[in-house]
């Protein structure tokens, strides 16, 4: 459909009366939906490029993170399997906060038990105070799911500081032994 528009009818006399020519519907363009499929992941990198799989240091299996965890079932369901994963070590990369609840992605360096290191991404909901108190370095107790290995962990508030001092020791051992095998050598 094709409609012509005067734009000089109603202006006043001596202004620019020419006539435009438009393709299309005459209350709007008439959109193209099976263009072009995005996915949530393509929203969430042009909506927050900050929380990109790019800028988070991660790979493309990384899920993304999700914009309402608790309107995902995935995400609920990650949730409750981080609650019981194993124990880690993380070492406070970066932050974003997402929104003002506040809730922030943590990005940590972990180190396993198992001597496995890798970029781990937390989604977590965190009180003005523990905000303010992160700092990059800090190495924090995590969960993981070492069946999945998708790059999500969870804060492990509910650790037993016995627990984290152990873990912490075997991942120290684990890095002095070959150090001191290098120098023997």
């Amino acid at each position: 459909m094709t409609a012509t528009y005067n734009r000089g009818q109603s202006e006043a006399p001596g202004r620019d009366s020419g006539t435009e020519v438009r393709e299309g519907r005459m209350f709007g363009w008439k959109k193209k939906r099976h263009d072009s499929k995005m996915t949530l992941d393509d929203v969430m990198s042009k909506l927050r490029p900050d929380l990109s799989r790019e800028s988070l240091g991660v790979g493309p299996d990384f899920p993304g993170v999700a914009p309402n965890p608790l309107m995902s079932s995935d995400a609920r369901k990650r949730s409750a399997e981080l609650r019981t994963g194993a124990l880690a070590l993380g070492v406070l990369v970066d932050w974003r906060e997402v929104n003002s609840n506040p809730r922030a992605v943590l990005m940590f360096d972990v180190e396993t038990s198992d001597g496995i290191s890798f970029r781990g991404i937390a989604d977590e909901d965190l009180t003005i105070t523990e905000l303010t108190r992160l700092a990059p370095g800090q190495t924090l107790p995590v969960r993981y799911r070492p069946a999945v290995m998708d790059h999500y962990v969870a804060l492990a508030r509910d650790a037993d500081p016995a627990h984290v001092q152990q873990l912490s020791d075997e991942i120290a051992s684990r890095k002095r032994t070959p150090a001191s095998h290098a120098t023997n050598a």
